[in-house]
């Protein structure tokens, strides 16, 4: 009974990796998207690693595959995580190195965590810059990603933006403007009156350099530059408490961003709001310590420490990004 049902076991992964397979199918290249877009990039350039301890490099350890996906918790997550741990399997016995797209920041987290999980394979997260918050993931096995691939590039978009300035949602939407999807591009570095620096992935540089002319209403010329020319600097933020009856996401991200608790409902019903990069469309959703608040023309804001009064209340702390 023993081996018949290890058996089992056995044809029913089999079957479902096949299903996997046939639902994400991959080609021999090295770049793979979850998006249908893939090319050929070389494998040269150093890595930096992220100071907050997501982008780094992970030696997988030896792991069921059954188990792999457990404790991934977001649905929306899931399907990525699955596709990755996928693609690092074909990766490393096809001895290649492939690339996603770049990842939010939940998707990456768990992506390493189940990685660890399988024998022989390496993986390489880097977004172009030490606090990078969406990076990319090369995968391998072990003898083959042996350097650091050479996945990300930095653009400088400059104009004069002395009495126009234009926020983070100003650049994204320019560049989304041109066709491109979110997927391909990281994070973007705000630089005050001089305008930004972009991470993207490297084969649309020369696309959006020849389409992007204008970020709201200035015009803007750009540039590529190297990794080392980024400048980038701690976030500055803001801590303080408050005292909640509830850890609702409408009680305490209108605590947060100073706004009306109707107005935070009004901007969950427009899709305007997400947590952990996810939107969200009910206003009693529960956060917890950890949780990133994201507001459309608001900001972020991030749940820290939560402690409970005599009162029966929460005393939680609120760190808003600046």
């Amino acid at each position: 009974m023993a081996a018949g049902g290890s058996s089992t076991t056995t044809w029913l992964l089999r079957g479902a990796f096949q299903a996997l397979a046939l639902s994400h199918p991959l080609r021999r290249t090295t770049i793979v998207s979850f998006y249908g877009t893939s090319r050929s990039l070389p494998l040269i350039a150093p890595m930096r690693n992220s100071a907050l301890g997501i982008c780094h490099l992970a030696q997988a350890m030896k792991g069921q595959v059954n188990d792999l996906l457990k404790g991934v918790g977001d649905r929306s997550v899931n399907e990525e995580v699955k596709f990755i741990v996928d693609m690092a399997r074909r990766a490393s016995s096809r001895r290649e190195v492939l690339h996603t797209d770049f990842l939010t920041p939940p998707t990456l987290k768990d992506s390493m965590l189940q990685l660890e999980k399988l024998t022989d394979i390496k993986a390489v997260a880097q977004g172009g810059y030490p606090q990078a918050e969406r990076c990319r993931l090369s995968v391998g096995h072990a003898e083959v990603l042996t350097n650091d691939p050479d996945i990300i590039a930095a653009l400088s978009v400059t104009g004069n933006f002395s009495f126009q300035p234009c926020s983070h949602g100003d650049f994204l939407g320019a560049i989304l403007g041109t066709g491109i999807s979110r997927e391909k591009v990281g994070d973007i570095i705000l630089q005050g009156e001089k305008g930004a620096q972009i991470l993207l992935v490297p084969e649309l540089v020369d696309f959006i350099m020849s389409s992007l002319d204008k970020v709201g209403n200035v015009s803007v010329s750009c540039a590529r530059i190297p990794l080392l020319a980024l400048e980038y600097e701690p976030p500055r933020t803001k801590t303080f408490k408050t005292i909640e009856t509830s850890l609702r996401v409408d009680a305490l991200a209108s605590a947060g961003f100073k706004i009306s608790r109707s107005k935070l409902v009004d901007l969950i019903s427009n899709r305007d709001v997400r947590v952990n990069w996810t939107t969200i469309t009910k206003n009693n959703t529960t956060l917890k310590t950890g949780d990133i608040v994201s507001v459309s023309g608001k900001g972020r804001l991030k749940i820290g420490e939560i402690n409970s009064t005599k009162k029966g209340k929460f005393a939680v702390e609120l760190i808003r990004y600046l």
